[in-house]
C-alpha cells in the first residue's frame, strides 16, 4: 500500500518541473521582460481567482491585517525580482539566472540569527559557504563568457528581493498558500503596472500580431497559475525534508533544460557551481530541517 504523501509528491514534483520550464518558455515570448511579467501576473492571479470561485471559498485576509501588509512587502517584492530575473534570463541565460535567483533562500538562512532568532549551526554555515563558492564559479563562468555584467547583477538582485519576500511570507500567520499567492501576484502585478508607466508610459505591445500569445498564456496561466494550485496544497502533507531537497529540482531542470532546448553552453565550471550551489542548498536546509510538514508559503514559482 502506498504512503500517503506519495501523491502529494508526484504533485509537489511535477509543479516544480512545470515551473522550471519558466525561462524557456519565457525565452519565446517577444515582449519586454516588464511586459511579460506583467501578463505572466495577471493571468496567474486571474487563474487563481478562479480557482477560488470554483470552489466557493471565501477570502479570509480581512480577519489578518498583518498578513496583508506582510503580503504587500512581498507582492512588491515578487513583482520586481521577476522582472529582473526575466531580464537576466535575456541577457546571461536561463540557466545562469536562475543558479544566481535560488541563492535567495540561503541569504535568508544566513540572516535568520538576526530575523528570527534561529540557530546558526556549524552544518548551516558550511552549506551557506559552498552555495557562495558556487554562486562565485557561476558568475566566473559568466565572465568568463563575456557575459553581461548588467545581466549578472541582476541576477543577483533578484535573489536578494527573492529573500526579501521569504522574510516578509515568514510573518504570515493566517492566510492559506493560494489565497496568500493570488493576493502576492496581483500586487505585484499592479507594482510592475506602475513601474512601467513611471519608466516607459502607458505601454501596450508595438505590434500585437507578431507576440507569441501562446507562449504568454502558457507562462500565466499553465506555469504560473496552474504551478501554484498544483504546488501549494501539497506543502502540508509532505514531510519537510523531502520538500526541501526536491524543492531544488526546479533550478537543476531550468538548468537542464536551457542547455538541452535552448542550447546554452554546460561547460565543467557551470557543472560544478550549480553541483555547489544546489548541493549546499539542500545540506544547509536539511541541517535545519525538523520531520513536521511545511507550512511556509516560501516560493513564488
Amino acid at each position: 500500500m502506498r504512503d500517503a504523501t506519495f501523491k502529494p509528491t508526484v504533485l509537489y514534483l511535477i509543479a516544480l518541473i512545470i515551473c522550471g520550464s519558466n525561462g524557456i518558455v519565457a525565452s519565446f515570448i517577444n515582449l519586454p521582460s516588464y511586459q511579460i511579467v506583467f501578463f505572466r501576473m495577471l493571468l496567474g492571479t486571474l487563474f487563481l481567482l478562479a480557482v477560488k470561485l470554483v470552489h466557493k471559498e471565501a477570502f479570509t485576509i480581512q480577519n489578518y491585517p498583518k498578513d496583508f501588509q506582510a503580503l504587500i512587502g512581498s507582492g512588491i517584492a515578487l513583482g520586481l525580482q521577476w522582472t529582473f530575473l526575466f531580464e537576466a534570463y535575456h541577457l546571461v541565460g536561463v540557466g545562469i539566472a536562475t543558479l544566481e535567483y535560488y541563492c535567495g533562500p540561503v541569504i535568508v538562512m544566513a540572516l535568520s540569527p538576526l530575523l528570527f532568532g534561529e540557530k546558526l549551526t556549524a552544518k548551516k554555515i558550511f552549506g551557506f559557504l559552498v552555495v557562495v563558492i558556487g554562486a562565485a564559479l557561476i558568475i566566473g563562468y559568466g565572465v568568463g563568457l563575456n557575459l553581461s555584467p548588467v545581466g549578472l547583477l541582476l541576477g543577483a538582485l533578484s535573489a536578494v528581493l527573492y529573500a526579501v519576500m521569504v522574510i516578509c511570507n515568514r510573518q504570515l500567520k493566517g492566510v492559506s498558500g493560494i489565497e496568500g499567492t493570488s493576493i502576492q501576484l496581483g500586487i505585484g502585478c499592479a507594482i510592475v503596472a506602475l513601474v512601467t508607466v513611471v519608466f516607459h508610459g502607458i505601454e501596450l505591445p508595438a505590434n500585437p500580431a507578431s507576440v507569441n500569445w501562446l507562449a504568454v498564456l502558457t507562462i500565466g496561466l499553465f506555469n504560473t497559475g496552474l504551478g501554484s494550485f498544483l504546488y501549494f496544497p501539497q506543502l502540508t502533507k509532505i514531510p519537510v525534508q523531502r520538500v526541501a531537497v526536491f524543492g531544488y529540482l526546479e533550478p537543476l531542470s531550468a538548468v537542464i533544460f536551457s542547455a538541452l532546448i535552448l542550447g546554452e553552453p554546460f561547460g565543467l565550471l557551470k557543472i560544478i557551481g550549480t553541483a555547489c550551489i544546489i548541493g549546499g542548498a539542500i545540506f544547509a536546509e536539511l541541517s535545519g530541517a525538523s520531520s513536521d510538514k511545511s507550512e511556509a508559503i516560501e516560493t513564488p514559482l
